[in-house]
């Protein structure tokens, strides 16, 4: 009797055995770990993604007396089917611009990414007016405007004699921000003297580890 109870506790406890067994080389095994990974090693996540929640920013009270602060739209448009260098000579392009100007300029450019950034600039130019109290339309300029590469996807591509390439899908993200207000006046180009005033004044700023 005890022989056959001792054998039925180690045919349990081999039964057990082997059903944790199963269920560790199942979560090793990597199909499992693929689908569990949330790791992404494309470059796109080091582009911000809190563009749109700056637009949540609270201020605090401004005093009495102190100029009003002119208010600020931030928008994007996310995974363009384009190429993010040729859609940054198009941000630069604009940069700076008030909205109107820079919405001339991409009327007249036969560039695809351009109608592209015209549509955004548009639809940041509507939430001026609907959601930041921004009274004239036309009272806005470029403060930001940039691009950055999205999430691209890799294909095969098929060659003779049974060898292949890896092809990319590319994408990119527009951003801008706009502020209410005329743009500032340009900068005046540098000189060679300023240039270098400056580079001296950033190695005396040095900080140097280890010493006195």
């Amino acid at each position: 009797m005890a022989a056959a109870v001792l054998e039925q506790l180690g045919a349990l406890w081999m039964q057990n055995l082997r059903s944790q067994g199963k269920l560790a080389l199942g979560l090793l095994s990597p199909h499992n770990v693929l689908l569990q990974s949330h790791i992404h090693t494309s470059a796109s996540l080091d582009i911000s993604r809190k563009w749109e929640k700056k637009n949540k920013i609270i201020y605090p009270p401004q005093l009495p007396g102190e100029p009003r602060r002119p208010a600020e739209i931030y928008h994007c448009r996310r995974q363009i089917k384009y190429s993010k260098d040729k859609m940054w000579y198009l941000a630069k392009l604009i940069r700076g611009m008030s909205i109107d100007q820079a919405l001339a300029q991409l009327e007249f450019s036969d560039k695809k990414g351009a109608q592209i950034i015209k549509e955004v600039l548009l639809e940041a130019q509507d939430m001026a007016v609907r959601d930041h109290n921004v009274e004239f339309r036309s009272n806005l300029y470029i403060a930001e405007s940039t691009s950055g590469r999205g999430q691209c996807l890799k294909r095969i591509r098929y060659h003779g004699r049974g060898r292949f390439g890896i092809m990319e899908k590319v994408y990119c993200h527009y951003f801008v921000k706009l502020v209410e207000g005329p743009p500032p006046p340009p900068e005046a180009p540098k000189t060679a003297v300023t240039l270098a005033k400056e580079y001296i004044q950033e190695l005396r700023n040095r900080t140097i580890i280890h010493t006195l």
